[in-house]
């Protein structure tokens, strides 16, 4: 347990600093930029030595895996702030309201209406994301950018939902910087203030486009299994 408390804790140390050095190019306050440690996959053990070396802010990407660890987790810890931020079906809208502080996966009508509903009835409102599908991969999740306005309108007005940012996980065959300038670009025409964009490989590009919230797991946890 040392030495992978050891080990992570210098992995976010230079996570960290590395999230300062591209605030100070982009004329930014370190902030205004939030680290989600993505422990999806990860073991209590992990997320403890993470906690222990002053992270506070967490991102998981099934409902179910985040039953299983974080209960006793946060019952253990005070103040922790859990992000989904893998898809989401409608099904689970309920579990999720109850989980989540976040959910960065927001992107079709079924799920605005299921979440619009859970939200209601649990009195909670997790931060809401709407997921861009900058690069128009038929494999992924997420809105297309010509619909997006479209769709963030019905989201506040059919569904009542209030959207606080934008969400996109750019192709991995192309260079990230357009995909991130693409989600700003929408976001600002839609006055939306957080963008969930960047992870370990391109998190400082990403905050040179005005990322609010960067999703790091390798980087801090090592390889997942």
């Amino acid at each position: 347990m040392a030495d992978t408390s050891r080990t992570i804790a210098q992995a976010l140390a230079a996570v960290d600093a590395e999230i300062a050095d591209a605030c100070r190019e982009a004329g930014r306050a370190r902030a205004d930029v939030t680290l989600i440690a993505v422990s999806k996959t990860f073991g209590a053990e992990a997320i403890e030595a993470a906690i222990a070396a002053g992270q506070r802010v967490f991102g998981e990407n099934r409902v179910q895996e985040t039953k299983g660890k974080w209960p006793a987790l946060r019952e253990k810890h005070a103040g922790l702030e859990l992000h989904l931020i893998g898809p989401l079906q409608s099904n689970k809208a309920k579990e999720a309201v109850a989980l989540f502080d976040a959910i960065h996966s927001v992107d079709r009508t079924s799920l605005c209406e299921a979440l619009a509903k859970e939200i209601a009835r649990q009195g909670r409102r997790p931060l809401l994301f709407v997921e861009i599908n900058t690069g128009a991969e038929e494999q992924k999740a997420g809105v297309l950018p010509e619909q997006a306005d479209a769709f963030l309108a019905q989201c506040r007005d059919t569904y009542g939902l209030e959207i606080a940012g934008l969400m996109c996980i750019p192709p991995l065959d192309q260079a990230p910087a357009p995909h991130f300038a693409l989600t700003a670009k929408i976001a600002a025409r839609n006055g939306l203030k957080l963008l969930s964009m960047g992870m370990s490989a391109d998190f400082a590009t990403a905050i040179q486009f005005g990322a609010t919230h960067v999703r790091v797991g390798s980087a801090i946890f090592g390889a997942r299994h």
